[in-house]
């Protein structure tokens, strides 16, 4: 099942890009909730508690949403976060009903070593990392667990492999989760040489050895060479 979260909320009257200056000044959030045929009402959130939260959660996350006493069941549809300091400057919340089919994302979560990394060497590539799902809000699962222990190299699995209970997988059947890669192997460079300067020195040394030689066979200036 998916994770619960709790956190409290207010409702919020001011709108605007001034207004949520001061907002964000005073260290909160604003924030809005929509859906189920409601509309959209404008919240407000302590940036701190949020924080908080949002460790480890992800979209499959329900967050128990309490406004002013009243409790309601949400996922977080979208996260706004300031580009430079990274804190987050606006939520969206999406409200959902025990009874009503809801579609997002799943992470996955790949487990195993493949049998091609362990035994050959091999790397483990994941080009998917969630897949969407249509569920009711009780089976939604917190990740989609992927077996990738029997992938030898050049295995792959595709979303046409996963299974996931109680819910309809909307993602395109053969988008492909991972695969195992051969191991990569560095060219070694090899400096070259030129021919001109690898018959240099046999030259040289030839020439050396000939001259060598024409001086112990040559008679001394004056004299015959003895035999």
């Amino acid at each position: 099942m998916a994770q619960t979260v709790s956190l409290n909320a207010e409702r919020r009257s001011t709108s605007g890009t001034g207004a949520a200056r001061k907002l964000r000044q005073a260290g909160m959030v604003p924030a809005v909730v929509y859906g189920h045929g409601r509309e959209t009402e404008s919240l407000t959130l302590n940036l701190a508690d949020l924080e908080k939260a949002l460790q480890g959660a992800s979209g499959s996350t329900i967050i128990e949403l309490s406004i002013d006493g009243t409790t309601l069941r949400a996922l977080i549809r979208e996260i706004q976060r300031h580009p430079t300091r990274k804190t987050v400057s606006h939520v969206d919340f999406l409200e959902i009903h025990a009874g009503e089919k809801i579609t997002l994302d799943v992470p996955l979560l790949l487990v195993g070593t493949p049998e091609g990394v362990r035994n050959a060497g091999g790397v483990l590539e994941q080009f998917l990392r969630d897949v969407e799902i249509e569920v009711l809000p009780r089976d939604i699962p917190e990740r989609i667990e992927v077996d990738v222990s029997a992938l030898e190299i050049g295995d792959s699995l595709h979303v046409s492999d996963l299974s996931v209970e109680n819910a309809e997988i909307l993602a395109e059947a053969d988008q492909t989760i991972c695969t195992v890669v051969p191991p990569r192997v560095e060219e070694v460079a090899v400096p070259e040489v030129a021919e001109e300067e690898e018959a240099a020195e046999p030259e040289l040394i030839r020439k050396a050895k000939d001259e060598e030689e024409g001086a112990e066979g040559a008679a001394p200036e004056g004299k015959a060479p003895q035999e």
